[in-house]
């Protein structure tokens, strides 16, 4: 099924592709209004010194097929890193190839390779093709958590106070 499909760490010249990635996923999740990102803010995060942020990138037949962009947290409790995916996201006409489990496989190597603690992400609850897939993997819902978020005027607030 993912024959053909290589996976490989994202390079300053998959650039466009990532971005193309990045502004199909917005138009996806009906978030087009929020990806403001450009491509010198993407290309810093992923290649600058240090870098903030990591991407692999998934080919078939010679072509970007997708991506996944993810970083690094850490955990008090266990006193261990972990790996956070932000983004997944695989072109419409490359899916059921075995592209989006190459890239969480990949992922998940590099979790138990590095001695990190887990794999993490977030999905929309209305996007049941994601979750299918994401329980076909063993991936189990954080119960009892809800996330939080600072921004815009109330992080400006709370910054000047």
């Amino acid at each position: 099924m993912s024959a053909g499909v290589t996976v490989r760490p994202a390079a300053p010249d998959d650039l466009p592709a990532i971005m193309r990635f990045i502004r199909a996923l917005a138009e996806y999740e009906r978030l087009a209004q929020l990806c403001v990102a450009t491509d010198a803010q993407i290309g810093a995060a992923l290649f600058g010194s240090p870098p903030r942020a990591h991407a692999l990138l998934a080919e078939s037949e010679g072509q970007p097929a997708g991506f996944a962009l993810w970083f690094y947290t850490f955990g008090t409790f266990s006193g261990r890193a972990s790996i956070y995916l932000e983004d997944l996201f695989v072109d419409p006409a490359f899916r059921r190839r075995g592209v989006a489990r190459r890239l969480m496989a990949e992922l998940a190597r590099r979790v138990l390779t590095e001695g990190c603690a887990h794999l993490a992400w977030d999905v929309l609850d209305w996007n049941e093709p994601a979750l299918h897939f994401y329980r076909r993997l063993g991936a189990e819902p954080r119960r009892g958590w809800t996330v939080q978020r600072l921004s815009g005027p109330a992080l400006a607030a709370l910054a000047a106070s």
